[in-house]
């Protein structure tokens, strides 16, 4: 890479890391170049991106980028990184998904969510929540567990004052 290549890859990688509010750090050694391209594939389905970077030019980037936590101590060896743009379960969990099937690769190093450093164990937690739509869904029906049992008990009460009512009518109806 020349100099001016290397000035526009450290922009666009700026860019990438502005852009996507979930960022990890994995280690990719022994993966071919098949595998690589089946990750990139799979991370894309995922609303991601995975972009193999030198680890000088991006310590370049996190001295120009202030507002960034520092994860330097993640920039040795091979490093690859994976901007999630959508979701950051389904980045990590295709990440975590595709480590099954090819010996545990690649490892993460580290991850920066909410300008918070998160180590692998936390990244692993994250890649095992359920997917966005799942959790809206669980969240939905906590909200309307309450609602349909006040809506449930008032109608047990409303049919209960009915049938009270049924009942004062008919015993009037015997006396008079």
């Amino acid at each position: 890479m020349d100099r001016t290549q290397k000035e526009t890859f450290v922009s666009e990688l700026r860019e990438r890391m502005k852009r996507a509010p979930v960022l990890y750090l994995t280690d990719f050694s022994g993966l071919n170049v098949k595998a690589m391209t089946e990750l990139r594939s799979s991370l894309r389905k995922s609303g991601a991106e995975y972009v193999v970077v030198k680890n000088r030019l991006a310590q370049r980037v996190f001295e120009e980028i202030t507002d960034f936590p520092d994860i330097t101590e993640g920039l040795t060896g091979p490093t690859g990184f994976v901007f999630g743009y959508e979701d950051a379960a389904a980045a990590a969990k295709a990440l975590s998904e595709f480590a099954k099937t090819h010996d545990q690769k690649p490892t993460f190093k580290l991850g920066v969510m909410e300008n918070r450093v998160l180590q692998p164990e936390q990244v692993e937690k994250i890649a095992k929540l359920p997917p966005r739509e799942q959790l809206l869904a669980e969240l939905a029906g906590a909200f309307e567990a309450p609602v349909a049992a006040l809506a449930a008990a008032l109608g047990a009460k409303l049919q209960e004052t009915a049938g009270l009512i049924d009942a004062l009518r008919e015993e009037r109806a015997r006396a008079g």
